[in-house]
């Protein structure tokens, strides 16, 4: 730690005075088992070295970044970022760099998975191909680690480091697919087996498929289905860039949800997956987005707390000044029912295992069209009875999860992958009493 602490003053020394600057360094592992036809084909492992350098020149702003951190790159980052803030006009929101503060302690990392072997991943995909015997299978294991510390020109220092592994793949028949996924801090902690099970149950449950008229289904949707929602969520909506513009379906303290519903952004929770701080140097904290179905709060970055005159809540991506604050390590709570349960009490409808290619319609009520992949079922008395084709969905995320929407609530939480990737919202299975399918795949 104190080389990488030192490399970054380095820098800020070449700045000079009179000169705002901050400075993040990423470097890590990131490893990564692909197979198809059932058989592993590539595995690569990349160290990894990010370095981004923000200045600003009396409210003049620019960033630059790099992947080489020898002297003379390091030399041409710095010269390249207060060029191009020279060239800038003042933004007039420009917060200024973060006051110096105590970084929570808060670790999210497994050595094992830090040090990973290609034999370990190996070992996972054999497991989870064996899970679905005489079926092709294809996806990827991977595992990585990273390491992160920022510095400004306001004495401000922290660091942290985090682990992440994942297993996402498909069974394949002659005539269907089916999906599986998990993310873990722990490669240990990724159970292969039950994963490809899923995804061939799923494929061998959707050999034969039929087409379903469109219109209004009670449902019970994944994780992966939840995960996407919850996204779309905190990326329109509880995003204070996105609030500010008046482009945002919030009311705030208004129940805009049902009252089972609570879902909070919480980088320093035990389950965690990232460093406990964001792209500016602000600890991350937890914030209560919904609770109880009432809507509660906002993630903000230092930009649009200073607008909103509030501290800012840890939320800044790197390169994330044009699309704003975004929640990234979000919990939804789960309910006591298992999926069996939740399906046992449709009379008809469908099970949707997962999303795929969602789009927003309407920002202000975040109507979303998408389609259904992998696994869509017809629930008939209670029993799923078979599969139909993929659907074409249009639907309000908002409406579909509005007061006394949600029949239930699955006690299954996990990481799930959502629309924007995985490793970024935990998320339970739900059934929600009304979904509105326009058609099919086609149009």
């Amino acid at each position: 730690m104190t080389h990488r602490h030192d490399m970054l003053e380095k820098v800020l020394d070449r700045v000079g005075s009179g000169v705002e600057a901050e400075i993040r360094l990423s470097t890590g592992v990131e490893s990564l088992t692909r197979f198809a036809n059932s058989f592993i084909h590539q595995n690569v492992s990349e160290e990894v070295s990010t370095m981004s350098l923000r200045v600003a020149l009396d409210g003049r702003v620019a960033s630059a970044s790099g992947t080489v951190t020898d002297e003379e790159t390091l030399e041409r980052l710095v010269e390249t970022a207060i060029d191009a803030a020279q060239r800038q006009p003042v933004d007039p929101d420009w917060p200024g760099v973060a006051s110096p503060s105590i970084t929570p302690a808060t670790e999210h990392w497994d050595a094992e998975t830090a040090d990973a072997a290609a034999v370990e991943r190996a070992r996972k995909v054999k497991e989870f191909v064996d899970a679905g015997p005489s079926m092709k299978a294809a996806g990827y294991c991977s595992s990585s680690s990273s390491e992160v510390f920022f510095v400004n020109t306001r004495g401000h220092f922290a660091a942290g480091r985090a682990t992440t592994a994942i297993l996402d793949g498909i069974h394949q028949t002659g005539r269907s697919a089916g999906s599986g996924h998990q993310t873990d801090r722990a490669l240990s902690g990724i159970d292969a087996h039950a994963v490809g099970s899923l995804a061939a149950q799923r494929a061998v449950d959707s050999v034969e498929t039929y087409d379903i008229k469109p219109g209004e289904y009670e449902v019970v949707l994944s994780q992966e289905c939840v995960a996407t929602i919850a996204m779309f969520l905190g990326a329109y909506g509880f995003n204070a860039k996105v609030y500010d513009e008046g482009m945002s379906f919030v009311d705030m303290d208004t129940r805009q949800f049902d009252e089972s519903f609570t879902m909070v952004d919480d980088a320093l929770d035990g389950r965690g997956l990232a460093v406990p701080f964001d792209s500016e140097g602000t600890s991350r904290r937890r914030v209560e987005l919904v609770v109880g179905g009432v809507t509660k709060g906002l993630t903000h970055d230092r930009r649009t707390a200073k607008k909103a005159g509030v501290e800012s809540t840890g939320n800044a991506l790197p390169g994330g000044d044009t699309f704003g604050p975004t929640a990234t390590q979000v919990f939804v709570d789960q309910g006591e029912q298992t999926v069996d349960d939740m399906i046992a009490g449709v009379e008809r409808g469908l099970y949707v295992a997962t999303f795929n290619y969602c789009r927003v319609l309407d920002p202000k009520s975040l109507a979303v069209t998408g389609l259904t992949r992998n696994g869509t079922f017809v629930i008939e008395n209670g029993k799923i009875t078979g599969a139909v084709n993929g659907l074409r969905f249009t639907q309000s995320f908002v409406e579909a999860l509005g007061p006394d929407r949600i029949l239930g609530l699955g006690n299954d939480a996990r990481w799930a992958d959502s629309e924007f990737g995985p490793g970024m919202i935990h998320s339970p299975s739900v059934r929600l009493s009304s979904w509105n399918f326009t058609g099919g795949t086609d149009g």
